[in-house]
């Protein structure tokens, strides 16, 4: 992975932590890796845990950013929740997996909130 891809990827973490808390939500964590993968951001949206993956394309010519959360991908992030709700004795808790799908185009980031966008996957 390029340099420029890090602080890309960077950058829009950063937006979409700024876009979460905008709308109320809590973060809790970001950049959660262990063993089976990695959760960009954990947040409380009121009594949800919610794990977020955050996408980011300079364009659109690799299609929308969240085609990138592939089933492998889903199963990865699905993972890391499950080692992260055990590690914080959360497991009774109501979560659920979000996108947040953001491209660089014109002057400002289209930042695309998608709630709810898979199931947890084995």
């Amino acid at each position: 992975m390029s340099r420029h891809n890090i602080s890309v990827g960077c950058e829009g973490e950063n937006l979409a932590v700024a876009y979460l808390e905008r709308q109320r939500y809590r973060i809790l964590e970001r950049n959660f890796r262990c063993k089976g993968g990695e959760i960009d951001i954990v947040a409380r949206d009121g009594k949800d845990l919610v794990f977020v993956e955050v996408k980011t394309r300079n364009t659109g010519s690799y299609g929308p950013p969240q085609l990138a959360v592939t089933p492998f991908k889903q199963r990865q992030i699905s993972k890391a929740a499950l080692t992260w709700l055990a590690k914080k004795k959360e497991q009774d808790s109501g979560a659920r997996f979000d996108v947040i799908a953001i491209t660089f185009s014109g002057q400002e980031p289209r930042i695309e909130h998608i709630p709810n966008a898979f199931e947890l996957a084995y």
